[in-house]
């Protein structure tokens, strides 16, 4: 079993209305040291192989078809 975590994030330059909600949020609640905040997702999936090549390619391929907006996203893949 191979474990891997996928990072999404929105690409430069792309609104983050979410993230703009948080550093509100976080500076009412008295942080006032924050400076700026990007939201992102995080996905942790098990795969039921040994081989290492052939899961990371159907992770690329799981976020590009689904995980990720790659229009607006980039994300990153970490196997363990």
């Amino acid at each position: 079993m191979i474990k891997a975590r996928v990072t999404v994030t929105l690409k430069n330059g792309v609104l983050d209305p979410q993230g703009k909600a948080i550093e509100g949020a976080l500076g009412a609640l008295g942080f006032d040291d924050i400076g700026h905040v990007r939201q992102g997702k995080v996905f942790d999936l098990e795969l039921e192989t040994a081989d290492k090549a052939k899961a990371e390619a159907d992770i690329k391929a799981m976020c590009e078809k689904l995980l990720a907006n790659t229009v607006i996203e980039n994300y990153s893949i970490s196997l363990a």
